[in-house]
This record gives C-alpha cells, sequence and structure tokens, in this order.
C-alpha cells in the first residue's frame, strides 16, 4: 500500500515527505522524523501515527497547539486534504496526501484559485524578506506583500518606540506606492487596540451598527473594511524549549473602501503567517540598522579622537630654561582633560593643565574650546589671574549648564619666578632641594560664578625643581578594592621618578597609577604635566 505524504511549508520552503514510520513524529528537535524550524513549532510538537487505512495525528503538549483546517486540535484523524498547521502564525503548514491521491483531495483547505494566488505571494513575501537589511526596505516588502495578498487599498506598519508607544513607520498603497503624511490619515484606535490585546481584528464593515459607534473615527476617513495584525517577535533558546523573548514590536494595518478578500478566513491566516515571519525581518532589520550607526558613531568618535590629539601640544617641549612633558589618557574615546603651552619668545614658559566636568562628546567639545581660548590668551599671559578671570566670564556668558572647569594656570620666567592661578584644580607639587610645595592660590572652579573673584600668587624655583600638574583622575583612581591612589602615592612616584627626563618621569607616573588600579575599570581621564626648571645658564 502507498505511504500517506504531507506537503511541507516551512518558512517559505516547500517540500513533499513520506511518512513511511509510525509513529512519525515532528518538530525543531534534530532527531524527529520531519524537523521544522519556524518560530512557533515545539522541539517535539506532534506526531502522525498510520494504522491501515487511518492516519491519526496527535499533538505532543505544544506551546502553540496543533490546528487541523484552522480547528485546534489534540488528537484527531486526518485525510487527504486536510491542512494542518503547527502553531498559531509563525509555524508551519503541512498538507494531507492520502495514500489513495496523488495530489490533494478531499477536504481541501486551499481553496480557490485566488487563494493558491494568496500563498504563492505569500511565499515570495516571505522569500525576499530572507534578504531584506534595511528597515524602510523590509517594511516596504512586508506591505507589498500584504496588499498583494489581502487585496486591500492602502496599509502601515507601525513600530513600538523606546517608550512603548506605537510610532507610525510607512504607509503603502496599491502598485507599490509609499503614501505621505498628507496622503494617508486614519484613526489610530484599531492599531492601539490589536497593540494592546495581540489580537488581530478584522472587521468586514464599520457601517454596521454592532462596531459603527466603536469606530466612528475610522468610519468618518471614508474606510469601511480593516484587517490588523500584531507583529509578535519570537526568539527561542536553541538548548532548550522555551522562549528567550517574545514581545508585541507593531502592527500591520490594512484598510480598503471595497471589502475584497480581507474578510476571508485564509486571507487572515495568509497575513497572520506573513506578520509572525516579518516581524523577525524587522528586528533583524533593526539590529542591523543599530550595528551600521554603532559603527558609525564609533568612526566618528575615532575623528573626535584623533582631532583631539592633534590639539594636544607635542609631549615633550624645552623652552631654553624649563622642560615639559605631559599626557592625557582618555576615560572613553575622547576625554575632558586638556594641557598645553606657550613659548614668550624666550621670555617666560606658560603652561595650563585643565579638567572638564563630564566625559566624553560634550566634555570634549569644551576642553576644545578651552584650548582655543588658551591659544588667544597665550600672547599676553603676563597675569594668570587676569586670564583665568577671563576664561571664567567667558564660560558663564555661554551659559553652559551643569558644565564648569578647573585649571591650573602658570607663567615661568627665565629667573625661575613662577606666577601661578589655581582654578578649582587639584593643586600641583613642587618638588625639589627645598622640600615639596602645593600650588594652591587662586579661585573656584569656572564655569559657575560669573563674578567670582581670582587671585595669584608667585614662589621662587631653584634649578633642578620639578613642577607636578596633574586631575582628579590621578589622585581619585580606584584599586579593585575601591580604594584611591591618593597624592601620598603620586608624591612618591614623583620623588622616585625625579631624577629621569621629564617624559620618563610622566610616564613612570602613569604606570604606577595604572598599576594600583590593575583589574578595576578607568574610571576617569588620566592627565599629568612635568615642568622641570634648568635655570638660567640652560637658557643660554
Amino acid at each position: 500500500m502507498p505511504f500517506p505524504r504531507l506537503r511541507v511549508r516551512d518558512v517559505g520552503n516547500e517540500r513533499e515527505v513520506i511518512i513511511d514510520r509510525s509513529p512519525f513524529t515532528i518538530g525543531r528537535r534534530n532527531g524527529n522524523d520531519l524537523q521544522l524550524t519556524a518560530s512557533e513549532v515545539s522541539r517535539e510538537h506532534a506526531e502522525i501515527i498510520v494504522d491501515g487505512q487511518r492516519v491519526v495525528l496527535r499533538d505532543r503538549s505544544s506551546s502553540y497547539g496543533t490546528f487541523v483546517n484552522d480547528e485546534s486540535v489534540v488528537e484527531c484523524e486526518v485525510r487527504g486534504g486536510d491542512r494542518i498547521r503547527l502553531g498559531r502564525n509563525g509555524g508551519a503548514v503541512l498538507t494531507v496526501i492520502g495514500p489513495d491521491t496523488s495530489g490533494v483531495t478531499g477536504r481541501s483547505s486551499t481553496g480557490p484559485r485566488d487563494d493558491l494566488r494568496q500563498i504563492a505571494t505569500l511565499l515570495e513575501g516571505v522569500r525576499a524578506l530572507g534578504s531584506g537589511r534595511v528597515l524602510q526596505d523590509v517594511l516596504a516588502l512586508v506591505l507589498d506583500a500584504s496588499l498583494e495578498i489581502s487585496g486591500a487599498e492602502r496599509g502601515f506598519i507601525m513600530l513600538a518606540g523606546t517608550g512603548g508607544a506605537l510610532e507610525f513607520k510607512l504607509a503603502r498603497g496599491r502598485g507599490k506606492r509609499t503614501l505621505t503624511d498628507g496622503t494617508f490619515a486614519t484613526s489610530r484606535k484599531i492599531p492601539e487596540e490589536v497593540f494592546r490585546t495581540g489580537q488581530t481584528l478584522v472587521v468586514v464593515d464599520l457601517l454596521d451598527a454592532d462596531v459603527a459607534d466603536a469606530h466612528s473615527g475610522t468610519v468618518a476617513l471614508g474606510i469601511r473594511h480593516v484587517v490588523c495584525v500584531p507583529l509578535n517577535y519570537v526568539h527561542y533558546v536553541e538548548s532548550v524549549d522555551a522562549r528567550a523573548d517574545d514581545r508585541r514590536i507593531g502592527v500591520l494595518y490594512l484598510d480598503s473602501r471595497e471589502r475584497g478578500t480581507l474578510g476571508k478566513r485564509t486571507t487572515q491566516a495568509a497575513l497572520e503567517a506573513l506578520a509572525s515571519e516579518a516581524s523577525v525581518a524587522i528586528e533583524n532589520a533593526r539590529l542591523y540598522r543599530e550595528k551600521l550607526e554603532k559603527a558609525r558613531l564609533e568612526g566618528e568618535m575615532r575623528v573626535a579622537a584623533e582631532i583631539q590629539q592633534a590639539l594636544m601640544p607635542r609631549p615633550l617641549v624645552r623652552f631654553g630654561f624649563a622642560e615639559a612633558a605631559a599626557s592625557a589618557v582618555a576615560c572613553r574615546s575622547i576625554g575632558g582633560d586638556f594641557f598645553d603651552y606657550v613659548d614668550e619668545d624666550g621670555a617666560a614658559f606658560g603652561f595650563t593643565l585643565g579638567d572638564v566636568a563630564g566625559k566624553g562628546p560634550p566634555a570634549a567639545l569644551l576642553s576644545a574650546l578651552m584650548h582655543g581660548m588658551f591659544a588667544m590668551h597665550a600672547a599676553t599671559l603676563t597675569s594668570p589671574a587676569d586670564t583665568v578671570t577671563q576664561f571664567n566670564e567667558a564660560l558663564c556668558r555661554r551659559g553652559i549648564e551643569s558644565r564648569f572647569v578647573t585649571i591650573v594656570l602658570g607663567r615661568l620666567e627665565a629667573s625661575g619666578r613662577l606666577t601661578y592661578c589655581n582654578g578649582g584644580h587639584n593643586p600641583p607639587f613642587i618638588i625639589g632641594a627645598g622640600g615639596v610645595r602645593r600650588l594652591d592660590k587662586g579661585g573656584p572652579v569656572i564655569g559657575l560664578l560669573s563674578q567670582a573673584a581670582y587671585e595669584q600668587d608667585t614662589v621662587q624655583l631653584e634649578p633642578g625643581d620639578i613642577v607636578i600638574a596633574f586631575s582628579d583622575g590621578v589622585s581619585e583612581a580606584l584599586s579593585l578594592a575601591g580604594e584611591e591612589f591618593g597624592d601620598a602615592r603620586l608624591l612618591d612616584a614623583a620623588r622616585g621618578s625625579a631624577h629621569l627626563p621629564v617624559d620618563e618621569q610622566v610616564d613612570r607616573i602613569v604606570a604606577a597609577v595604572r598599576a594600583f588600579t590593575t583589574g578595576a575599570p578607568q574610571s576617569d581621564d588620566i592627565t599629568v604635566m612635568v615642568v622641570r626648571y634648568l635655570g638660567v645658564a640652560s637658557a643660554g
């Protein structure tokens, strides 16, 4: 006796299989007699038992159910032509071909020729979705296939935004026409109801007395026939028969002034199947777009980091009677710390180091502004206090909310006379034969108080004395245990490397911070500057 067969349609693939054993198992798990990959097929979904002339279908406690000719079943006899659906919308469709026939006979669920055309269009649309990579392209494919299947005049897709509310994404009409906001109007009541309930809504005629009042807004727009299908994204964990992600991502809405096939059950089933596959394609397109956006932002951040590095002066400079070196290690791609030097034609050497509140692009932009202001005032850096006062007034005029700057600015003359102003910054160290001093004279952080007063102080350096300026990312760097690096460790690292060239001393200090924080994430920008006074003889 010939074996019964199944015509299988699963995720855009159509084929025939022979039921050559009993029981004949069906499911997602490898090892089933028929393995299917559709999203709503369980690992062990169903089985078929052949008993003489009888073919019995049995559900195996599947997650999304088994249906015969759109009726939910647990166990039933099937005959040639019966349509088995595994899952609600995103499963697989099997058509029984009896052992006594070469085609679909008996209670056919495929029906008239136009229904066959709808299913063929559905398959074509699903296959096209597999190659869709840009979200708008995928949405257009879904809408065009839906309009072809249903015979609707127009349709749109709404997707859930970050806050969960539906956002209008794309509308299409017949002939693959994109409709603009000016040519497409509809009530939000139906799509929002479908998104809330997760159930397909079919309104055969909005003028019926039972529904006219509930949808008067849509009726007022001239719409009579509506189908709205939820877009449910289902993702399975491969190792267990459980959902890792099952959520509603939007709705597919179709309407028409003429009924056409919108009210037919086969049209609804086809649209629900398409919506299920479309949900996966839409979500994949979203992820792909996010990946592209992330790559674009990372590229822009790399360029920004290169620009920021270009704004920094050379890491090692020598100005006759003094030499200096500095290093800035950003916490992110770009940072808010800055430093700079200026040579006043050999008469004096100016330097600054600062720290902008915050991190990332906003802090980096303000850091670039500080670079520009320092360069603008470099030629007249005779009074550090006056210069810091002008910086403060300029920032306050711009009114940059919650953005302030700490800064230390110094002017070292050939005689060793150092005049400085500290605007709320960590006081730098002076290390020399006379011991250790701190440069703490000045005023508050800049950019907060427009009337803030700043003062300066002058100290005398001896040949060989060094100035260690640093950001709080150095002193407040945290170890894996949560302990701060602190001023004492910084001072020890500076003293232990005081005999080295200034650039090597900077490297030693940064290395000490790195060693202390091993295993802990960098929480702030790390910036260190070392200035050594060489004496008047070196200037000659």
